[in-house]
């Protein structure tokens, strides 16, 4: 048995969310078994298997397949073969995150049952199949992959193997279909295996107000998903011990004034922010934390002087999403937004309507937006708070207009009286209509909004909503319920 080893050559400049078990690019490692059966022609399946390879390694996957010679034409029929590539499979499971079935003929539903059955890898599985071409159905070319594909559904349902199908019944690996397939299938690999073992930080206690935060810590335990708190007095006392000139301060004082225009913050106030973010950092890295919720408010604000608004949109910035006022499934929102997008998301407050539009409304926070989600931002002080602690204790914010571009909006939250997690997900708008507030705020265009916002009134949600610029509603909806097993609408 070999590892057939395929250089990543994914389009697009991506950075990873470092710490979350995640490969260093958009590529993942995918099994591929290849289905055959021995009275349809056999150079069918050697082809579509080289041909697969070729389509997986122009998006940059490694592919981990047994070798050609280990089995008849390269493809997996009899249970032997069944065997010899499952325990491939489990050899490398700590690094595939999906398997592709590819039918380039009718395949064998056993072997490719048998297969991911005895592999026990339990990762997201697409199903793809072989078109035929009409002028080549004769014995010697025809597939019948379009009849075959039905029977390996059939079979892996029996066997209660959750799988993924390509947006047409038979699509051939070059097709710009298929590809768009295979993007949105690595996706929804990224998401399961993210989710399945995420650890968040929870950095203090809610807001006393803020009963919509509240969680269930053994749900999501259940769910693979670990939270790791820390007491508030516990991360100001590091900083009380933290020297002005020690080189991690330094270095975080360096970020904050790289990252965004700091024109009139005092001194002592950015000096406070880059000592709570490298205690907040070294922190993390003892809990092997990649993503954290905080507690923003008001307690930092009265008995240290800043806003942690920066330091937050930072490492969302980064892709280690942080959200506010302790909401830890705030956090989970904007990691699987992250994890399927590959890109920056922010925890927003669904907060008002936008004239008489009924399909629009205002998104808005205080801010820790990323600035990814800016038409320009600066920093400025928190002017909510300010009206209660004082305006020299609230400096931090970073405030702007969001700019326009497609929007994914999603929310997960832990659902005591079912026991189960639950959420919502769906595509929709930032626009540019004209906006004039403070914070972070954007105009949102939404399908159907009333009937969405009755919803979330109705199912008792919270008025937190994790936005992403992308269109990855389907991603999310598909790796949640299919292979999560969460209660979660797809709005559209």
């Amino acid at each position: 048995m070999t590892l057939h080893q395929i250089n990543a050559r994914q389009p697009g400049a991506f950075r990873p969310l470092a710490g979350l078990p995640l490969p260093p690019s958009k590529s993942l490692t995918l099994g591929l078994l290849v289905g055959s059966r021995g009275f349809f022609p056999g150079h069918l399946a050697e082809q579509g298997r080289a041909e697969m390879i070729a389509a997986l390694e122009a998006e940059g996957f490694e592919v981990v397949i047994p070798d050609a010679a280990v089995s008849k034409f390269g493809a997996i029929e009899t249970r032997d073969e069944a065997k010899l590539c499952a325990a491939l499979f489990r050899e490398h499971r700590d690094r595939i995150a999906g398997i592709v079935v590819a039918l380039p003929n009718f395949g064998d539903e056993r072997g490719v049952a048998e297969t991911i059955r005895l592999a026990g890898l339990n990762v997201p599985i697409l199903v793809q199949a072989f078109p035929d071409t009409p002028d080549q159905m004769g014995i010697t070319h025809r597939r019948d992959a379009f009849c075959g594909k039905m029977s390996v559904c059939n079979v892996l349902r029996q066997y209660g193997l959750p799988f993924s199908l390509t947006s047409r019944h038979t699509d051939h690996p070059d097709s710009d279909t298929f590809r768009t397939d295979l993007r949105a299938f690595a996706a929804t690999c990224r998401v399961v295996k993210g989710l399945r073992s995420l650890r968040i930080g929870a950095i203090g206690a809610r807001p006393g107000a803020f009963k919509t935060v509240r969680y269930s810590e053994k749900i999501l335990e259940a769910a693979g998903i670990a939270v790791e708190p820390v007491d508030l007095s516990e991360i100001l006392g590091r900083v009380a011990r933290t020297a002005d000139d020690d080189p991690t301060v330094q270095a975080k004082l360096a970020a904050i004034h790289g990252y965004v225009t700091t024109a009139g913050i005092p001194a002592e106030s950015l000096l406070r922010m880059a000592k709570l973010g490298a205690v907040i950092d070294g922190w993390m890295r003892e809990e092997d934390v990649a993503v954290s919720a905080v507690q923003c408010w008001t307690a930092m604000e009265e008995y240290f002087g800043v806003v942690p608004c920066t330091i937050m949109s930072m490492m969302s910035n980064d892709l280690l999403p942080s959200a506010c006022e302790v909401d830890v499934c705030g956090t989970l929102s904007m990691v699987a937004l992250t994890l399927a997008a590959g890109s920056p998301s922010a925890l927003l407050d669904w907060n008002n309507n936008y004239g008489d539009d009924p399909n629009k409304a205002v998104c808005f926070h205080c801010s820790n937006l990323p600035k990814h989600f800016f038409e320009s931002a600066k920093m400025d002080y928190q002017e909510i708070i300010a009206g209660t602690v004082g305006r020299d204790n609230t400096w931090g914010t970073i405030v702007g207009k969001v700019r326009q571009g497609p929007m994914t909006f999603a929310r997960f939250s832990t659902d005591d009286r079912t026991g189960r997690i639950r959420g919502y997900v769906g595509d929709g708008r930032f626009t540019n209509d004209p906006l004039k507030t403070f914070g972070g705020a954007g105009v949102v265009e939404i399908p159907r909004l009333q009937e969405l916002l009755r919803y979330l009134c109705e199912q008792g949600f919270e008025h937190h909503v994790a936005g992403n610029f992308s269109t990855v509603a389907d991603v999310l909806h598909e790796a949640t319920t299919r292979y999560l097993g969460w209660d979660v609408l797809w709005h559209r």
